[in-house]
């Protein structure tokens, strides 16, 4: 077990991804933000099944960062109610998972 995170969010447009992973790495809460193109999401939304093109952000931070990215997501997402999904890295490449300490503060 480490202290690393993988946080998951999604945004509406390219723009709004890339300011939000650029925000992120910027402000050391995030070593990386892998942002996968155009996912097609299904959900439920007050009552009703919506479809929708989003950006899916993969966010690599550490388990003392998580609170600021949560926060950050929330600051600068344009959603009512933006996902963020927090999941611990059990294991992972010792030099990787020291990259990820030494860029997060």
């Amino acid at each position: 077990m480490t202290d690393k995170k993988l946080v998951l969010t999604t945004a509406g447009s390219k723009e709004e991804a890339r300011k939000i992973a650029g925000a992120l790495v910027e402000r050391r809460l995030a070593a990386c933000v892998n942002v996968v193109p155009q996912i097609e999401s299904i959900y439920r939304w007050e009552g009703k099944v919506e479809e929708a093109q989003e950006w899916l952000l993969v966010i690599k931070t550490t388990g003392s960062a998580y609170e600021g990215v949560r926060d950050a997501i929330k600051e600068l997402h344009s959603y009512q109610v933006p996902e963020c999904i927090c999941i611990s890295i059990e294991d992972g490449s010792p030099d990787y998972l020291n990259w990820i300490a030494d860029s997060v503060n």
